[in-house]
């Protein structure tokens, strides 16, 4: 009896600030979304997990039913589950609404696979792999093919930033796959979305709304961040805060008009890229997915 698959922990492209230049590279647009990875051990065993291994199958019944479709014995693969707008892009925060309200709205964009029908793919070559992902990908499927662009990678990554992408991924065409972090792969972004761990929210009558962030771990202070969610978000996020109420860290006591919580609320944060010590530009785009 063949041994059942399980989650295999991801590949975690490097963070550069412009992408490579040569040839043996694939480009791909990288979108906003969730890391998800699927594992099919028949039709009726077919399981969702993100990128730290949650099992999230419950939030994602349209990707299980598109999968059960696939041609496949066993299989795992991979890709960035997103919700489009009405312009066809990313809207993750449309995203994390429909995670808690329909699990029909999420679209894959499937860009590499492990396992197939009992053999494991991993020692293959990055472009290897696609081709067998592409094959058994179908059309007018909820699960999509992420298609390699073509091109100057300069030129890919400037049309991505002005369509307002969030960047692009490159892979080295003949990398195998190796869980943890990678040079193998390359991710460059016009902005670095990131997660914090929320200390407070700063609210003075007639003024915008902070939220004031910390290093992860280690309860550094590293700036604030615009509130800019949509209604739903925000009153997710005010009860949060209610729920989490604590004091404010002995170096920030002095400041006013702030409600405090505990440690260890994440929250994604998209801002300029530099320094994480002390992030700039910054406006939060919800929690983060452990979070959510």
């Amino acid at each position: 009896m063949a041994e059942r698959l399980a989650f295999i922990p991801p590949m975690k492209p490097k963070l550069v600030s412009k992408p490579p230049e040569g040839e043996g590279w694939i480009h791909e647009i990288k979108l906003d979304g969730y890391r998800s990875q699927i594992v099919i051990n028949s039709p009726d065993d077919i399981r969702v997990f993100t990128k730290s291994g949650a099992d999230w199958t419950s939030k994602y019944t349209g990707l299980v039913e598109a999968a059960r479709e696939l041609e496949v014995k066993n299989a795992i693969f991979e890709g960035e589950a997103v919700v489009t707008n009405d312009a066809g892009l990313p809207d993750f925060n449309a995203l994390q609404k429909a995670v808690h309200s329909d699990p029909y709205a999420m679209i894959l964009g499937a860009f590499d696979i492990m396992h197939l029908d009992s053999h494991d793919l991993r020692d293959i070559g990055c472009k290897a792999r696609r081709e067998l992902l592409f094959g058994i990908i179908k059309p007018n499927s909820r699960i999509q093919f992420s298609e390699a662009i073509p091109g100057d990678p300069k030129a890919i990554f400037y049309l991505a930033d002005q369509a307002g992408l969030e960047g692009i991924v490159s892979k080295r065409a003949d990398s195998p796959y190796r869980s943890g972090p990678t040079s193998n792969w390359l991710k460059t972004k016009s902005f670095t979305i990131d997660e914090f761990e929320l200390l407070g929210i700063e609210r003075e009558r007639g003024k915008a709304a902070f939220a004031l962030l910390a290093e992860p771990g280690t309860g550094k202070y590293v700036g604030s961040a615009f509130i800019t969610l949509g209604r739903d978000m925000k009153d997710r996020l005010w009860k949060r805060v209610k729920e989490r109420a604590g004091p404010p860290p002995k170096e920030m006591r002095k400041r006013p008009d702030t409600e405090w919580v505990e440690p260890g609320l994440k929250l994604r944060v998209k801002h300029l890229r530099g320094d994480h010590s002390h992030i700039r530009h910054a406006s939060l785009l919800g929690f983060g997915d452990e979070d959510s």
